[in-house]
């Protein structure tokens, strides 16, 4: 008789904890772990955005590596607090360098296409559309990130400047991927 194939359940969040990176046990409504969840959504919203920018391969990988930094944000999130020495940059720990590499792709799209000085419909195309949606995502994930340290929780202040260049990048990508398609709100 074979092994039996592993599972994707494990029963052990079933008393509504979830396991920690480094070890221990936290309630799954807490607010580090809300934010958490904000990230796998910003996560899967650029998958979409990715799906949809399948014919600009330059773009496309571009979001393929804010997806995979967005683990490393989830990693250092999730870890125990008593076990950050064990984190490794950029693989597990948030560092300023990548919050920096944002910062020179903002200003190089922006010098490349400047934004319009209007507020902006979104869903002008589905790659637009996915890119806002990810960019409020990632909003909401740094408003968890500062209440959970207001109630006293450790958080790194590499990971809260992250998200917020982050949600700033991905607004300059919808304008960027949405071109001339887009609306402007007309009645402020």
């Amino acid at each position: 008789m074979s092994e039996p194939a592993s599972t994707i359940y494990t029963k052990t969040g079933d008393d509504g904890t979830t396991g920690r990176l480094f070890g221990g046990r936290v309630t799954k409504d807490d607010l580090l772990i809300e934010a958490c969840g904000d990230v796998d959504e910003t996560v899967a919203a650029l998958g979409v955005a990715r799906e949809a920018l399948q014919d600009n391969p330059e773009l496309s990988q571009l979001v393929l590596d804010l997806q995979r930094h967005l683990f490393v944000v989830a990693a250092d999130l999730s870890a125990n607090p008593r076990a950050r020495h064990r984190l490794t940059p950029e693989v597990s720990l948030v560092v300023a360098t990548m919050t920096d590499d944002l910062e020179r792709r903002i200003d190089r799209m922006t010098e490349e296409q400047a934004l319009r000085p209007v507020f902006i419909v979104p869903g002008a195309t589905r790659a637009s559309a996915a890119m806002d949606l990810a960019r409020t995502v990632a909003r909401r994930a740094e408003r968890h990130l500062i209440r959970a340290r207001v109630a006293g929780h450790i958080v790194s202040p590499e990971v809260v400047a992250y998200l917020n260049r982050l949600s700033d990048l991905l607004y300059v990508l919808a304008r960027r991927v949405a071109g001339t398609a887009e609306e402007p709100v007309s009645h402020l």
